[in-house]
């Protein structure tokens, strides 16, 4: 069975959008500005966790973001996640850019309850903040691993959305990424 893990960047204040500044959100570009010499330790974290897990689950946005920016990259990170299976949650389209990907069509909830069936080891899910609520929601996330950034922005699109009942968290590990980003690492208490 497979460990479905969120795993993201966020603000201190729990804000995932727009982190390269690419999307026109006015706070947008915190990553870089506030990562600085941090992002170093930062992407070897990343690359082992990457090289480390069996399958990514995205959204159908993340895909794209994804896809435009990797696919065309080389070296261990860039590697692995260019020739691992991609699994795409969309009822809008059919052909992913990313290579490797399958779409996951019909009911997120049945889907992805499937997918952690069918493939053993970590599934990472990456900058997909509306398909982690549903995840969250609906209990099919076992692990979050939080990177968080020095800054608070005070307005944007959050990780942690409404639910209709309390989610414990049990805290894992906890450390620091160079001088200023804290992973926060939590299993999800059912």
């Amino acid at each position: 069975m497979g460990k479905i893990v969120i795993t993201t960047n966020l603000s201190l204040d729990g804000v995932v959008q727009d982190p390269d500044g690419k999307e026109g959100f006015r706070l947008g570009g915190w990553f870089e500005q506030f990562g600085g010499k941090d992002l170093e330790p930062w992407a070897r974290h990343e690359t082992d966790e990457t090289l480390a897990a069996d399958a990514l689950l995205l959204g159908r946005r993340s895909e794209e973001w994804f896809a435009s920016r990797w696919a065309a990259r080389i070296g261990e990170w860039a590697d692995k996640l260019n020739s691992m299976p991609k699994y795409v949650v969309s009822s809008t389209f059919d052909h992913p850019r990313w290579g490797n990907a399958t779409v996951l069509k019909g009911d997120v909830v049945t889907e992805v309850a499937k997918l952690k069936q069918d493939v053993a080891g970590e599934i990472l899910v990456y900058a997909s903040y509306q398909l982690g609520q549903t995840l969250i929601e609906h209990d099919l996330a076992d692990e979050l691993r939080l990177v968080v950034f020095p800054v608070v922005l005070g307005a944007g699109e959050r990780l942690f959305g409404g639910t209709t009942d309390k989610k414990g968290l049990r805290l894992l590990g906890s450390r620091t990424l160079g001088d200023g980003l804290a992973l926060l690492t939590y299993e999800i208490v059912r």
